[in-house]
């Protein structure tokens, strides 16, 4: 007799060893119909799977996030399985499931986007057959037989440690897998082929190029739809293309991956990092600035030297090692160092705008979100165990607020030790209780990612969401122990011993440069009025009332108002319309009665126009959008 426990706690009896998909169908057979995979005591198993001990059980039905990933993964099998009945020469590598979709590396002759018509058609082939998704187990020498004419799957069971591997077949398919999969290819009912590139086999350029071919799935139609137009929107609200536009950055061959800021970005950075100031010397925090290069002494006591070396750039000072900082964290410890503390002096509160520098291999540079040379909104807090606690609690409000002011919402994830780590297990278990605690007092729901954290300590991590619904992780709590210990800082307590303090860091953006980057793509451009970079442009309609233009624009401009003269001999319409694709938010037509009366004539990116309105009334009301930062577009009404 075997006993199913099912997530309510009920608990059903079968007389034989079930299989998945019969404990489904003991509920009802559209139940089973809808179930993916099933969650055997807590591992992830094939609804062909027979369970042949007391078992709890929760199914996965197309409902569940899960289940869609497993569903890319059988659908990455079905895209090789067609393309190899296409491409009979084409060798396979791999196929993994990524975040919106699949892909798989394929040794094969080069494709283009022009060709995926062809694949899809014989995916859907493949879908319509509703080929069941067998699991097979073979020993390690009948996989290396079954895969002798294959040299990318030999070279991966070469180096399995496994004595038997799973394969799994649908139709005349076999490939080397571990699962779980659907029950059939039928469960795969929306496919797009969405692009290919190059990519070089286990990203070594000596090895052979191979053809990356992406995709995503769906369980409907519909939600195939919501996801293409969405990639559609996130193509119109590219970064990169808007930022040419409204000439804000530039990248150059001289110097790959390090973002150019134009004047115009400078305006919009600047007006960022004013907020951004403002709210920290509100929240009690000092401002710092430390050395771009460091020696490499200090990146050997930071652990950084030993945990992080491939990713920084280095170089020989009279024969002496240094190494460009990619992190900002060994300064600010070496500050702190500076002068005797005593707990009175705690919490101490340090934020740095510092310049870093990662070596990011070319191939994933991307934009503003992937850099070689970005600038960090770092802080590091120094306090007693006690305030431990207060102090995240202060973070996190300081942070939910600094996203409010954009329209941006969050949600937190908690990463604990990785593999490659500094400091004891109890300073690692005590990190880790200490943000845990504070998570739970702050009362929202969180996500736990296990061996995800520095290598220096555990941190929360706080994933914005945009206007498209994507997630980007900017804002980070980290807690450590390890980096007072290694650069011997301490305090005087009341007891008037010296004690460790222990260190916090934290970002708010993140990358400064990112940042802008998501906004630019959340906002498509359209800053709110207190953040764009011209925030008014006056145009004369003809050549005699640009004087008259220059005195409004002086006014304004006194008013602490960005403001522009649009001077040049083009028709008003042209002008009008490119300032429109410039996202300036106001423009004002400057004729002879407006100069005549004193008042303005506005023109808001919406096609507005309000005519006739006074001076005062549009300086007062312009003020008081900025002063409160306000998202919404201004009116004047």
């Amino acid at each position: 007799m075997i006993n199913i426990t099912f997530p309510d706690k009920s608990i059903k009896r079968f007389s034989n060893c079930p299989t998945c998909f019969e404990v489904a169908k003991s509920i009802s057979d559209g139940f089973a119909r809808k179930c993916v995979a099933m969650e055997l005591d807590g591992r992830v198993v094939d609804m062909s799977t027979c369970i042949d001990h007391d078992a709890h059980v929760r199914f996965l039905t197309t409902n569940d996030p899960e289940a869609l990933d497993i569903m890319r993964h059988s659908a990455a099998h079905v895209m090789a399985q067609a393309i190899l009945r296409l491409y009979k020469d084409a060798k396979l590598t791999i196929g993994p499931v990524v975040e919106g979709g699949f892909y798989y590396d394929i040794d094969m002759q080069p494709i283009s986007e022009d060709d995926f018509p062809r694949i899809e058609k014989e995916i859907q082939k493949i879908i319509k057959e509703k080929l069941p998704f067998r699991r097979k187990v073979v020993t390690k020498d009948e996989a290396l037989e079954f895969y002798k004419n294959e040299p990318y799957k030999l070279e991966l069971i070469s180096e399995l440690e496994d004595t038997t591997i799973s394969l799994y077949e649908d139709g005349e398919f076999t490939d080397l897998c571990r699962g779980p999969h659907v029950p059939h290819t039928g469960f795969i009912k929306a496919v797009k082929l969405t692009k290919v590139s190059g990519a070089y086999w286990r990203a070594n350029q000596n090895n052979p190029q191979l053809q990356r071919i992406y995709g995503t799935a769906f369980f409907s139609k519909k939600e195939l739809d919501k996801y293409l137009h969405l990639q559609e929107e996130a193509k119109r609200r590219n970064h990169r293309k808007i930022g040419e536009a409204l000439d804000l950055f530039s990248f150059h061959d001289e110097a790959p991956g390090m973002p150019f800021i134009h004047p115009r970005g400078m305006v919009l950075w600047n007006t960022l990092l004013d907020y951004w100031r403002e709210e920290h010397q509100a929240a009690g925090y000092v401002e710092i600035k430390t050395p771009v290069i460091l020696r490499r002494v200090l990146w050997e006591r930071s652990g950084h030297w030993e945990n992080y070396r491939e990713n920084m750039y280095t170089t020989t000072v009279e024969e002496d090692e240094y190494a460009i900082k990619p992190m900002n964290c060994p300064g600010g410890m070496l500050i702190f160092r500076t002068k005797h503390h005593s707990y009175r002096d705690l919490p101490l509160r340090a934020a740095e705008l510092g310049l870093v520098h990662r070596h990011e291999l070319s191939g994933v540079l991307q934009g503003l979100f992937r850099v070689r040379a970005f600038h960090q909104d770092d802080a590091h807090l120094f306090m007693t165990p006690e305030q431990i606690q207060g102090e995240i609690l202060d973070l996190l409000h300081l942070e939910a607020r600094m996203y409010r002011t954009f329209g941006l919402d969050f949600h937190l994830e908690l990463s604990t030790r990785p593999e490659k780590s500094i400091g004891t297990d109890e300073q690692w278990d005590q990190a880790t209780e200490g943000l845990r605690s504070a998570l739970n007092a702050y009362g929202r729901e969180y996500k736990v990612n296990e061996g995800d954290g520095a290598f220096y300590g555990p941190k929360i991590d706080l994933h914005i969401k945009d206007a498209l619904g994507r997630t980007w992780q900017c804002g980070t709590i980290q807690l450590d122990m390890s980096l007072p210990e290694r650069f011997d800082l301490f305090y005087i307590d009341r007891d008037n011993q010296r004690h460790r303090p222990i260190t916090i860091h934290r970002t708010v953006f993140g990358s400064i440069e990112r940042f802008l980057g998501i906004l630019i793509e959340h906002f498509a451009g359209k800053f709110p009025l207190w953040m764009t970079p011209v925030q008014v442009i006056l145009l004369p309609i003809n050549d005699t009332l640009v004087p008259y233009a220059n005195e409004v624009n002086q006014i304004l401009q006194k008013a602490n108002i960005r403001s522009e003269v649009d001077a040049r001999t083009e028709s008003l319409n042209k002008k009008v319309r490119e300032a429109q694709m410039s996202k300036i938010p106001l423009i004002l037509t400057i004729g002879a009665k407006e100069k005549e009366s004193g008042n303005l004539s506005v023109r808001t990116l919406d096609g507005q126009v309000r005519f006739d309105l006074s001076r005062e009334k549009f300086l007062n009301k312009v003020k008081e959008h900025i002063k409160k930062r306000k998202l919404a577009p201004i009116t004047f009404d």
